[in-house]
């Protein structure tokens, strides 16, 4: 596996453009993603009960096959009830007749931004114009793609790597997410908000998709900025089989190629969460289950008070057993060690229920583990063999500040 400079348009057979419609005041602001061929496509939802009409009508029509992808920011499409729905067949059916696609629903639709305003669909419909005529691939093609996608991210998030299957074939797997606040996702298939695109020339059958639920469970779904799922969450890839090969579903180096495409956006985003000045990365090893793992992990990632303690840099761990005790996890505490890592330093805190240290020399060294930009939290518990890790930040007073005038 080697990573490969380049973003979503790496794979062979996909060009993206992105282009100011005039929906946001001067920004890049639609992003349009084509592949020669119809791509086998998987793709996985929010399970926010409030869905935003491109959710709504992509989970209705379920495509198996996409040739592209239309995504606009700046206005999420959600809460706009009838005529929001009718939007988007407007926006699926104007792309497919630019772009020459026979069937609009091989065109994906979603949106991002303030949700409860209607598009403004002349603007909408100029965008998906200028777009399907300004289609390439390459840096530049890539870099603008990744920014029209953008709210109020920092920084572009893309990633590209090539890996060798086992039957000697070479592909590319090449993502592209967006994310920064109301990041909390739990997406599933067929079932600010968190984008992830990912295009690949493997060949994959309609059976991959559970590999594609277990990606996401491993990745995108162990992330949380706030706790707060979007009503737009979508994961989607893109699969058009241009590299040649045999169908790579069962193929473990595709596989973890993937996974680590996956993760790294996920990691893109947390880190580029708003007002973040820490990533924090949790582990929680020996659970009973993975499902028990997982959800002790991701009841600490989405603590305030201990998203509060780490941008602090206050060693306040009965913050992190508090947390790991309002998970649906089963364990006993007496058998519970917990590890905080950071700044080069790893602290023992507790170990079998007990803690390790108790003068204020100790503290001050916990503290100092917490002052670096990213901090470990390892807790091992004792009921068997099943770990999970997944990645959150702190909470600063500028998340605070943000999210207060975000309309405004």
């Amino acid at each position: 596996m080697e990573k490969i400079t380049g973003g979503i348009t790496a794979a062979q057979g996909f060009k993206a453009a992105g282009v100011h419609s005039g929906v946001k005041y001067r920004s890049l602001d639609l992003g349009l993603v084509t592949s020669d061929v119809p791509a086998k496509c998987f793709i996985g939802y929010t399970t926010n009960k409030v869905k935003a009409a491109p959710v709504q009508v992509m989970m209705e029509s379920d495509p198996r096959e996409l040739q592209a992808f239309v995504i606009n920011s700046g206005n999420a499409n959600a809460l706009t009830g009838k005529r929001g729905i009718e939007d988007v067949h407007s926006m699926r059916s104007h792309a497919a007749s630019a772009l020459g696609i026979d069937d609009e629903e091989l065109v994906g639709v979603i949106s991002t931004g303030l949700i409860g305003r209607f598009l403004n669909m002349p603007k909408i419909l100029y965008g998906i114009d200028r777009a399907s005529k300004e289609l390439a691939y390459g840096y530049e093609a890539d870099s603008d793609f990744a920014e029209a996608i953008m709210t109020t991210d920092t920084r572009k998030k893309e990633v590209a790597y090539r890996v060798k299957l086992e039957d000697g074939s070479l592909v590319t797997i090449a993502g592209v997410a967006k994310g920064s606040g109301m990041v909390s996702p739990h997406m599933k298939v067929l079932h600010a908000t968190t984008l992830s695109f990912v295009a690949t020339d493997a060949v994959l059958s309609e059976k991959f998709i559970s590999k594609w639920q277990e990606t996401m469970d491993d990745t995108f779904n162990m992330i949380s900025v706030d706790g707060d799922q979007s009503t737009n969450d979508i994961s989607v890839l893109m699969a058009n089989g241009l590299a040649g090969g045999d169908c790579a579903d069962e193929d473990p180096n595709f596989i973890t190629a993937l996974k680590k495409v996956m993760g790294d956006l996920a990691y893109m985003v947390v880190e580029d969460g708003e007002g973040v000045t820490k990533v924090i990365e949790v582990e929680v090893r020996g659970a009973a289950s993975g499902e028990c793992a997982r959800s002790a992990v991701k009841s600490i990632i989405r603590s305030p008070l201990v998203k509060t303690a780490i941008f602090g840099s206050d060693p306040n761990y009965g913050r992190i057993m508090m947390a790991l005790g309002n998970s649906d996890c089963d364990f006993n505490v007496d058998d519970v060690k917990l590890t905080i890592f950071g700044a080069g330093i790893e602290v023992p805190i507790l170990e079998y229920g007990t803690p390790v240290f108790e003068d204020q020399r100790s503290v001050d060294i916990v503290r100092m583990a917490m002052e670096g930009d990213a901090v470990k939290i390892s807790v091992t518990l004792g009921d068997g063999e099943h770990s999970a890790t997944g990645w959150g930040c702190d909470l600063s007073y500028d998340y605070v500040k943000i999210n207060a005038e975000y309309t405004t």
